[in-house]
């Protein structure tokens, strides 16, 4: 049943999810130029030279992970108890991954003082709400199948 409001919400935050592997989560402006992060690593900008300094194989693919967990408990609607547990997991995931992002947003070059923070950092925040409407939206069909059930 893709067309339940829950089954948009867990796409909707997929869908932030593999955004923010493209998205920069915080900008900064040094003296060798302009360094930002992103959950593949850390690329720096030298006039027109762009590189990657430093790689983060394991957020990249915690990303790609907890945004594969939402898209597959859409196709768990069968069985809801399943689906809640797997966005309950979907959802220790993504604090998992804000935890490290921020662990490695610390230890950019020069500190996180007078960083920009981009669209990327707000993304992990809006999956776990789209998650938790999500959760909401399985626990409202379970109790509406209960009260039919107490009709019959």
């Amino acid at each position: 049943m893709i067309q339940r409001v829950q089954s948009i919400w867990l796409f909707l935050a997929s869908l932030t999810l593999f955004l923010l592997l493209i998205l920069p989560i915080l900008t900064k402006t040094t003296s060798s130029g302009e360094i930002w992060l992103q959950v593949g690593g850390i690329y720096q900008k030298n006039g027109n030279l762009t590189q990657k300094t430093e790689t983060y194989s394991a957020l990249f693919g915690g990303t790609i992970l907890a945004g594969l967990v939402c898209l597959a408990s859409i196709f768990s609607f069968n069985n809801r108890t399943l689906q809640k547990r797997i966005v309950l997991l979907s959802i220790l995931i993504i604090l998992l991954l804000i935890a490290f992002t921020i662990n490695y947003a610390l230890n950019i070059p020069g500190g996180i003082d007078g960083a920009t923070y981009n669209a990327g950092a707000y993304m992990p925040i809006l999956s776990v709400v789209f998650c938790a409407l999500a959760f909401r939206g399985i626990r409202k069909d379970e109790q509406l199948i209960r009260s039919a059930d107490r009709l019959r």
